[in-house]
């Protein structure tokens, strides 16, 4: 779905931006501003300013700033398109879908919205009634005082109780019959046939799910005794899957900025008693291993996450799916490290016996992923055999390629090569040789690095005083390319708000041409429009590539399916976090700094200007007649054993000399 630009300016407009802050920040007035501690960084001193009259953020600490979009998007970690929905619904607008979809379509997904609706509401008043539970249960009340939790923390997180008894929600809802009570996971269906229902969570101490806006959207239940199973989560449903989602975001996204990192623990009351014992920045997975979900979601909130696990082996397996689960977002501005307790020990009992303290040197003592991917990758090898060396390059070979690009990448190629005892260039050949004929198909320029007109796009400080100029979403006035949807930058000096696209980097020395890849992934990232019209021939040419494009296409593949055609702006916001957004942001700046595509976020067009359609049709045809060219020689090599192989290298040759013929 592609919102116009007309309506989002129409309900940046119509948006208060004070009002919107105000619920999240204690504002007061000061001047023509509202001013407050900011929310982004740690701060004694307000210097968060909110301007009514401009509708825009900017704190002079830490350099956030932003509109009322933009706030949502970095406070309450949304996308583009959720946090447009989210303001949207604040003023009673319907966010309109200027799509391809039917009218059909449209009208399902509507519905789909309206139900997650109505299974949140009904989510939070069983919420509601398991926390009025909990006040009469004095076995359940003595379970959370034995674990040391305060009243204060019950509250904070929700805790409630769930009643021994087959039907105790029949009394909070009337219409115990009702399907959404089976489609939110809080009633089951007897699978006898006799239609009889009876709840899910009996006699068990309650954890509200909650997701990053704060709406309840599943239980996580544990049982007060040794019963099995111990916990018990909510199904799958059309709000809830445990696969994306994180115990205790919602309640840690303040905590996540001041303390600086993310802990990522094992269970509900890890998380609880962290909090209440001082770490109120620890979350949990929800019963099942890390995803890239999981990581990429917190890397909405923090640059650095600590994951925390038991010392056994069991813990060492968690962590190594943890560790494939990060090794994508492993940039260079991001820290991600392992702690492993000793086995006797959870974080609860382990702050209990040595103190907040000593568990908070643990966390900064916790191995860097770094070592931890060599110890993984290493294990029962023998360094000090030819095997064994080779062994250890066959662990780690996957792991290393899944890092993004940058200087971590390429020590680690370093200290692999020492360890396997090869040239850092013979290790990097011999894991890619799929690469080479693409490196030889670029035309040669005597620079091998990746292409250096990366430009700084934050904004900066510099010269005399005043007011934020050129940000994010302008205001009233719409959309200004001048800036971002509001995430935090750096500043140089004093004074007025400038872009650092006025002072480019320019690479010294020779630039590598882009590839013919990178041309049509700029191309596309330029205007989706193309993509609806790709044949299926075309499409498995740019989705089928290894590496970070192969990524990159399929990505935007995803996105034009479950979006349709989306300007580069929504695409930029779409792409914060993930380990293909250094390369897309390369892409789409030139060698003189400047932005390449329309960074302005205007609703894009479903007409490509003729010169661009018929550069991306050359670019994909020449990328075809390549991928031709190797299934031709591939074949050539089984003419003496595959009857078969004769008449498909005609047909390759046939369908290459037409590509050719129509170049």
């Amino acid at each position: 779905m592609t919102i116009p630009a007309s309506f989002i300016q129409e309900l940046i407009a119509r948006a208060d931006i004070v009002e919107i802050v105000g619920r999240y920040v204690p504002l007061k007035k000061g001047g023509a501003n509202f001013m407050g501690l900011c929310p982004f960084h740690g701060e004694k001193s307000p210097s968060f300013s909110v301007s009514p009259t401009k509708q825009f953020y900017h704190c002079f600490g830490c350099g956030a700033h932003g509109n009322a979009i933009g706030f949502l998007m970095e406070h309450g970690g949304m996308g583009f398109v959720e946090a447009v929905h989210d303001l949207a619904g604040q003023y009673g607008l319907q966010v309109p879908e200027d799509d391809r979809s039917s009218p059909q379509d449209r009208a399902a997904a509507a519905v789909q919205r309206q139900k997650q609706a109505s299974l949140s509401d009904v989510l939070e008043k069983a919420g509601e009634a398991y926390k009025a539970q909990l006040k009469r249960s004095e076995r359940a009340v003595n379970y959370f005082k034995g674990r040391g939790l305060s009243g204060e923390i019950a509250k904070r997180f929700g805790l409630g109780y769930a009643p021994e008894g087959w039907r105790a929600l029949a009394s909070v809802f009337p219409d115990y019959d009702d399907a959404l009570l089976v489609e939110s996971g809080l009633v089951i269906t007897s699978e006898d046939g006799d239609g009889k229902r009876y709840d899910r969570f009996r006699d068990r101490v309650m954890f509200p799910i909650r997701n990053v806006k704060g709406e309840c959207i599943g239980f996580g239940g544990r049982v007060l005794g040794d019963e099995k199973p111990k916990y018990l989560n909510s199904p799958e449903t059309p709000v809830f899957s445990k696969g994306r989602e994180l115990y205790g975001l919602f309640e840690a996204r303040t905590a996540l900025r001041e303390k600086g990192y993310a802990l990522v623990t094992e269970g509900y009351m890890d998380v609880v008693a962290l909090a209440q014992l001082g770490f109120p920045n620890a979350v949990a997975t929800l019963g099942t291993a890390c995803t890239n979900e999981h990581v990429q979601k917190l890397f909405r909130f923090t640059d650095s996450v600590v994951f925390s696990f038991d010392g056994d082996a069991a813990g060492r397996r968690a962590a190594r799916k943890a560790l494939d689960a990060a090794l994508p977002f492993a940039s260079d501005v991001r820290t991600i490290k392992f702690l492993f307790l000793p086995s006797e020990h959870d974080p609860d009992s382990f702050i209990r016996e040595f103190g907040a303290d000593a568990f908070a040197r643990f966390v900064g003592e916790a191995t860097p992923l770094s070592r931890f991917m060599l110890e993984a990758a290493r294990e029962g090898c023998d360094l000090g055999s030819a095997e064994g060396r080779a062994h250890l390059s066959s662990n780690i070979a996957p792991m290393w390629s899944a890092l993004p690009e940058g200087a971590l990448k390429r020590q680690l190629l370093g200290e692999i090569a020492a360890l396997v005892q090869l040239g850092a260039q013979e290790l990097s050949e011999l894991w890619a040789p799929a690469a080479a004929p693409a490196r030889r198909a670029a035309p040669s320029s005597g620079y091998d690095a990746p292409p250096p007109w990366e430009g700084p796009s934050e904004p900066y400080w510099e010269g005399e005083a005043g007011e934020p100029q050129g940000s994010g979403f302008g205001g009233a006035g719409g959309f200004s390319g001048k800036g971002n949807f509001g995430s935090a930058s750096g500043f140089r000096g004093k004074g007025k708000f400038k872009n650092r696209q006025a002072q480019p980097y320019r690479p010294q020395g020779r630039i590598r041409p882009p590839s013919r890849q990178e041309v049509a992934a700029r191309l596309l990232l330029s205007n989706m429009a193309p993509w609806e019209g790709l044949s299926h021939e075309m499409h498995s040419v740019l989705c089928d590539l290894p590496g970070e494009l192969g990524e990159l296409f399929r990505w935007l593949d995803a996105q034009h399916h479950e979006h349709g055609t989306l300007p580069w702006a929504a695409l930029r916001e779409g792409l914060r976090g993930l380990p293909t957004e250094a390369l897309a942001l390369r892409l789409m700046t030139g060698p003189d700094g400047a932005p390449v595509g329309d960074l302005e976020p205007q609703a894009p067009t479903s007409q490509t200007p003729p010169d661009t359609a018929a550069e991306l049709k050359d670019v994909l045809a020449r990328m075809l007649i390549e991928r031709l060219g190797a299934q031709l020689t591939e074949t050539a090599s089984a003419f003496g054993t595959d009857p078969a192989a004769p008449e498909r290298y005609r047909a390759l040759e046939a369908r290459r000399r037409e590509l050719q013929a129509g170049l």
